[in-house]
């Protein structure tokens, strides 16, 4: 079975220009063949106007001559009183009248169609005049070819060739156009069809011709530098996942191998406790992957109003800490959030905070205007300005201080900006005179007796 195709752009609006532009003219033509008939009907009427101004003069005169010039009518006759040709043009001499009828009485002229008219060919209009001589009445028959709507066969023929004159360059117009135009689309879908994953390097022609597609070709250099870098964290993200993934494994084979080989040489209980520490940052760091998978999927999160400080109060007071906590918690803020989610970025900040903490934590929450603030700062050895945003990259590794210890998987901070952005909100460094800040910002609402914690 044959498969219909569309056909291209180029080809719909040539065609649409070539109907459009062949309706406008033949709309154009008919009016102007309509006024060429109409200009033919008053031509034909001057000609009998004429032969009227010429030979009623001859008629009173006197005498009349039998063989009448036709000047620029097809045919003169002139009746007298009793109903008998006394003149007329040379195609009708020697013939009956032309016609029978006569103008009513009080109208001096009268007219018909006559198709043939006596002694004639084709139809004709056909005019008699009253012309009063003693004794009586007199009828001059004019007769003039009836002319058509569009006036000659020259307009017809005039307006036809003007009309597709008119249709053919119109066409030829757009289809050059639009061939022009369509050219850099046409290279911009053969540069992305050489585009590869090995290749994301390349970017399309920007044509400085037309606005609309260059803005188009900007538009997908700038998704083509989005995917470029998306692609480029995604294998560092792989490979330092891998990387973090198979280092605890090959560990613990290692000591499992070893405990086998020499299985009275080994202390089970350290060498159990050893895998069971692998174990469990292995857990963690496929727990922290899959968080960020739903998080990159936009998985919907369940928003309840909360007061943010009652949240940040429980969570504190649930958990254990190794380092003093500071609570400036005075200002009750309410927020629209995913209490679990919000928790997970807050035990996350918490977490880092205690790694690198030197005796003390200080978690305050606030209202700054529109915004709630939840700010969790360490006393440690701080974050240096130009590492304040690669610390949120997923599996960084930095050479500060503050680099990732053996308790950590790397994605705690990763995922915790993620959250706050999924909350419409923001995760950032900001200054401290010692140790790190982190600042937390959502969007805030009007408190109600529905704010809870969970």
């Amino acid at each position: 079975m044959l498969s219909w195709c569309p056909p291209s752009f180029r080809a719909r609006r040539t065609t649409a220009t070539a109907v459009v532009a062949a309706a406008v003219c033949l709309a154009v033509s008919v009016l102007f063949l309509l006024y060429t008939g109409n200009h033919a009907a008053e031509g034909a009427q001057a000609r009998v106007t004429d032969a009227w101004d010429r030979v009623v003069p001859l008629i009173r005169e006197g005498p009349l001559p039998a063989i009448l010039t036709r000047g620029k009518v097809e045919a003169i006759q002139v009746v007298n009183a009793q109903r008998r040709v006394i003149a007329s043009t040379p195609e009708l001499a020697g013939r009956p009248a032309i016609g029978s009828f006569m103008a009513p009485s009080g109208h001096v002229r009268a007219m018909r169609t006559l198709c043939p008219p006596a002694g004639l060919k084709g139809c004709m209009t056909v005019v008699a005049y009253k012309v009063f001589q003693p004794p009586g009445v007199w009828l001059l028959y004019i007769a003039v070819p009836i002319p058509p709507w569009y006036g000659s066969t020259s307009a017809l023929l005039l307006a036809i060739g003007v009309s597709v004159l008119a249709t053919t360059m119109m066409t030829a117009w757009s289809f050059r156009d639009l061939t022009k135009a369509m050219a850099p689309v046409n290279a911009i879908r053969a540069e992305l069809r050489e585009i590869t994953a090995t290749d994301l390097g390349r970017r399309v022609p920007v044509p400085m011709r037309y606005e609309e597609i260059r803005r188009l070709a900007e538009t997908v250099n700038d998704t083509l530098d989005r995917l470029e870098s998306a692609y480029t964290r995604l294998r560092r993200f792989t490979a330092d996942a891998s990387h973090d993934l198979r280092t605890p494994i090959t560990g613990m084979r290692a000591q499992l191998e070893e405990a086998l080989r020499y299985p009275w040489d080994t202390d089970w209980l350290k060498m159990t406790e050893a895998v069971l520490a692998g174990v469990e940052l292995l857990q963690a760091t496929a727990a922290d992957l899959l968080t960020l998978a739903q998080l990159d999927a936009g998985a919907p999160l369940h928003h309840d109003p909360t007061d943010l400080r009652l949240l940040v109060s429980a969570e504190l007071d649930r958990r254990t800490h190794q380092k003093e906590i500071v609570k400036d918690l005075r200002e009750s803020v309410c927020v629209d959030c995913d209490r679990l989610r919000i928790t997970r970025l807050l035990a996350n900040l918490l977490d880092n905070a205690e790694r690198h903490a030197s005796s003390r934590i200080t978690v305050s929450v606030r209202a700054d205007g529109s915004s709630a603030v939840m700010e969790v700062a360490d006393d440690g050895a701080g974050i240096a300005a130009e590492h304040r945003e690669m610390v949120f990259d997923r599996f960084t590794r930095l050479d500060a201080s503050r680099n990732r210890d053996a308790g950590g998987t790397g994605l705690g901070l990763a995922i915790a900006r993620e959250i706050a952005e999924a909350h419409q909100g923001a995760l950032t460094i900001e200054d401290s005179e010692r140790g790190a800040r982190f600042v937390l910002r959502l969007p805030a609402r009007d408190a109600g007796p529905e704010a809870r914690t969970r």
